[in-house]
């Protein structure tokens, strides 16, 4: 097919069975646990998407200038179905790669040549530099500053709950641009290098024993003014894009069990555990499990619709009650699991495999219930902007950002 060429669905279908056909033949399977929960890609992988690119299969809603095909919604989703079919992975990254639909969105031309086919080919890896030890949920609160010289800016300050710190090659950082400005109008949004001397990570232990998130200490950084994202101190509007994205992904779906003990793949997990822990015909635990599919159903319908009236370069607010909805339904299973299993679940270890993933995924849910924005920012949203509820009063959204008061 040419390159924008409209054709219907059913050659378009082909092409792609054919070319997967000729192309696909797997991928080496990676033992639990490698990579650090997918922070590392492999080399296999990364051939393969090169690959994935390259035909133009990865991202195809966008324009052709871009690596897309220009397709349709309708017809991208033919892709990513067939892509699915056989397993394969890289399709649909125009809805899901949260990187390079914020950099196509609003990076210089210069910098969009440089970071997007390495970030379709997972050829970089990225992190996101926004939390601060000040300033979590209120975001615009931020002190990391950014002061300009020259053809670069030089960065100080302190990111916090940094996920894939320690392998990054850039992280998406907003910085203060402007004290002058009130707090949501003078911030900018950067692709920062992180490996060089000015930028220190260091790891966080978290509750399931793992360190993925990590502190960030930021000293006379520097970051080129071509990695400017969106004109200087707009990098709110932009955060907001890269925000969507990342909630989208968030509310598909979670973290697995960790175990590496294989479960039903074409039942239903919970289905799965109570027919091996013996106790399916329980008429309460069939409620809860019948409970957590029907969230389950209805959370994927809403992510559809959600994502179908997502344009390029923008921000739904219907995108947070998809993320905390998974939020929800990622509690309510690790309680059925751990119902389930009964006494069983105090258990721990390889000798308990069910038991340890039932633990995992209890403490793990609770990553969802923070990361991209807290649950209860999330109810905020929605009913600030998909509600019409009014906004909660802000004494200091128009005060100029040095005079703003903190704690000490």
């Amino acid at each position: 097919m040419a390159d924008g060429q409209h054709v219907s669905d059913e050659v378009l279908r082909a092409e792609v069975r054919a070319w997967l056909g000729e192309h696909w033949k797997g991928l080496p399977k990676r033992e639990p646990g490698a990579g650090g929960a997918g922070w590392t890609v492999s080399d296999e992988q990364k051939a393969w998407l090169d690959k994935v690119v390259e035909a133009r299969w990865a991202v195809p809603r966008w324009p052709t200038e871009w690596y897309g095909r220009g397709l349709s919604d309708a017809q991208a989703r033919i892709i990513e179905r067939e892509f699915a079919a056989v397993g394969a992975p890289g399709a649909g990254q125009d809805r899901s790669n949260l990187w390079a639909n914020t950099a196509l969105a609003h990076a210089t031309p210069t910098f969009k040549k440089k970071i997007i086919p390495a970030l379709l080919k997972n050829q970089v890896g990225m992190c996101l530099l926004y939390s601060e030890p000040g300033a979590g949920s209120d975001l615009a609160g931020i002190r990391t500053r950014a002061d300009l010289q020259g053809d670069h800016y030089v960065v100080n300050g302190q990111k916090v709950w940094t996920s894939g710190a320690a392998t990054a090659d850039y992280g998406m950082l907003i910085a203060r641009t402007d004290w002058d400005a009130p707090k949501h109008k003078g911030i900018s949004f950067f692709f920062l290098p992180m490996k060089q001397p000015g930028v220190e990570v260091r790891p966080l232990r978290q509750i399931t024993d793992e360190s993925h998130f990590n502190e960030v200490f930021i000293t006379d950084a520097l970051c080129p003014a071509e990695n400017l994202l969106g004109p200087l101190n707009t990098g709110w509007g932009v955060l907001q894009t890269a925000l969507a994205y990342e909630r989208s992904v968030m509310g598909d779906g979670a973290r697995g069990p960790r175990s590496g003990v294989a479960e039903a793949v074409n039942e239903e997990p919970l289905i799965a555990l109570a027919r091996e822990a013996g106790v399916l015909d329980d008429p309460v635990l069939r409620q809860d499990i019948a409970k957590v599919i029907a969230y389950k159903k209805l959370n994927a319908l809403n992510n559809a619709r959600a994502k179908a009236d997502l344009a390029q370069g923008t921000s739904a607010p219907v995108m947070s009650l998809g993320k905390l909805a998974m939020s929800r339904i990622l509690h309510e299973e690790a309680r059925v699991r751990t119902a389930i299993l009964g006494a069983a679940s105090l258990f721990e270890g390889p000798s308990h495999p069910r038991a340890e993933d039932a633990n995992f995924l209890t403490l793990n849910a609770y990553f969802t219930s923070i990361g991209g924005g807290t649950d209860q920012i999330q109810r905020n949203i929605i009913g600030e902007r998909v509600l019409g509820l009014p906004k909660e009063p802000e004494v200091d959204r128009d005060v100029p950002f040095r005079e703003v008061k903190v704690g000490r």
